[in-house]
């Protein structure tokens, strides 16, 4: 499921105006470009970091374009999918800022929902930017 989530955040995505989707047609500011950033941040910190206790480098700055922050996107898939395979869905990820311990089966629950959440909002905002739709 959450493969199935990951390539459907990137189909909406692919073949976006550059210049579109780095701007916001909303008021809060979202744009498609600082989604793509997420999804791929939301992902390392959360396993590699996180769980895995994998120094990465600094996520700033992120990838100017929609095409590079997707293939840095897509390239993570096989890290991230290492470390669930070699782990217990029921394995605590070390405690953090004071946060409650939670497993690795919360923290995939956890990225389903992020990334699934933001492919709702990647449908809307290409949607308004040249009427593409679609799963």
């Amino acid at each position: 499921m959450l493969q199935f989530q990951r390539e459907s955040f990137v189909r909406k995505l692919t073949g976006v105006d550059e210049q579109a989707a780095a701007t916001s047609p909303v008021r809060s500011g979202t744009n498609l470009l600082w989604l793509a950033n997420h999804v791929a941040d939301a992902e390392t910190i959360w396993v590699l970091e996180r769980f895995a206790g994998q120094a990465e480098p600094a996520i700033e700055p992120h990838v100017l374009n929609v095409a590079g922050a997707l293939v840095r996107y897509q390239e993570l898939w096989p890290r991230i999918d290492a470390v669930v395979a070699a782990a217990g869905l029921d394995e605590e990820c070390p405690p953090f800022d004071g946060r409650p311990v939670v497993n690795l089966r919360w923290i995939l629950g956890h990225l389903l929902e992020e990334i699934a959440r933001h492919a709702g909002h990647a449908d809307i905002l290409r949607e308004l930017i040249d009427g593409e739709t679609g799963r």
